[in-house]
């Protein structure tokens, strides 16, 4: 009855080892970085950033227009958010971003500055299944009579086991509609909790002019930063390997048994982009996350030390988990 899991660890052991053979070859490599389009692509990264972030300080503004809601302050919770789920898994990060964006608006609600962050979805959902199928119309990702030869768990598993992908989506739709008949009778108090935070949404001229367009600007500034990233590790900028990039960041982390999809999107990029060397996409595959974790976190850093002039990032996430679970107990059941 265990033999099953054997080819299961192998097979996964091979996603790990795939990750970080890439990075004995990014740190091998190091000297072959294009420093100069390195640095724009970290440029436009931070470009990106801040585009999001004015499309969330929107977002709070239109939840709560009578009051006085700053970039700074914003920025700083959207930066040192971003640059903590960087470096530490489970999303930590956004856990300091609600407890700072409620400090940034004074009197909101935890439940409010967390729905806030659901408006984003909508158009990042979009582009990312537009880009994905743009992707597998052009052929540019692996055929799925090849996704089993992936050498990458999270795809090769399900490609092999498609009854056992349909048995866990299945259960998956089965407990998601039990739980939703198990508490239906609350969701009309939970709307009445979140719908402040999407209140945007319910203006479409105003959602579509202040968050949906600096969303579009954010995406352009990520496009334009990946083209970089492939120019500095010497794969070569085009739009069509930018795309390709940016679909495989989206298969690898649709059902991950890896932190960050670590392996399969090394497995996949080396499938996928024709022209430069298995070692080169294997040093970018993985430079290009060292590289943005780093940049991140940095950023996170010197948000929090000069807008909220503290490094303490573990106090915060106490304080957030402290604050949060006051904010339950004071919800009605």
């Amino acid at each position: 009855m265990d033999m099953p899991a054997l080819p299961m660890a192998v097979d996964l052991g091979t996603s790990f080892e795939s990750f970080f053979n890439a990075v004995d070859r990014f740190f091998s490599d190091l000297a072959a970085i294009q420093w100069g389009p390195l640095a724009l692509a970290l440029a436009c990264y931070l470009g990106m950033l801040l585009a999001r972030t004015r499309a969330w300080q929107n977002v709070l503004r239109a939840a709560y227009p009578g009051k006085k809601v700053r970039y700074l302050p914003v920025t700083g919770a959207y930066l040192a958010g971003a640059g903590i789920n960087g470096i530490i898994p489970a999303r930590i990060g956004d856990a300091v971003k609600i407890l700072l964006g409620r400090r940034v608006v004074p009197g909101s609600s935890y439940p409010a500055i967390t729905s806030s962050f659901l408006v984003q979805t909508v158009f990042d959902t979009t582009v990312g299944v537009l880009v994905l199928i743009y992707a597998i119309t052009q052929g540019l990702l692996p055929r799925p009579p090849e996704l089993p030869n992936i050498p990458a768990f999270e795809i090769s598993f399900w490609a092999e086991h498609p009854r056992a992908l349909v048995l866990f989506l299945t259960v998956l739709a089965i407990g998601g509609s039990a739980a939703f008949i198990l508490y239906a009778h609350r969701a009309e108090a939970f709307w009445q909790r979140v719908k402040q935070g999407v209140a945007v949404l319910t203006d479409p001229p105003l959602y579509l002019r202040t968050v949906a367009s600096w969303q579009g600007v954010g995406w352009v500034f990520r496009f334009v930063s990946f083209w970089f990233f492939l120019d500095a590790f010497n794969v070569g900028g085009s739009a069509e390997a930018v795309l390709l990039v940016m679909s495989v960041q989206a298969v690898s982390t649709i059902i991950p048994f890896t932190p960050g999809g670590a392996g399969a999107q090394q497995a996949l990029l080396v499938a996928t982009l024709a022209g430069p060397s298995k070692a080169t996409v294997l040093a970018y595959s993985v430079g290009q996350q060292i590289v943005v974790a780093v940049w991140a976190a940095l950023l996170g850093f010197l948000a929090l030390l000069f807008i909220f002039r503290t490094t303490d990032w573990r106090g915060l996430m106490r304080a957030a988990e402290s604050e949060a679970e006051a904010a339950g107990a004071s919800q009605p059941g």
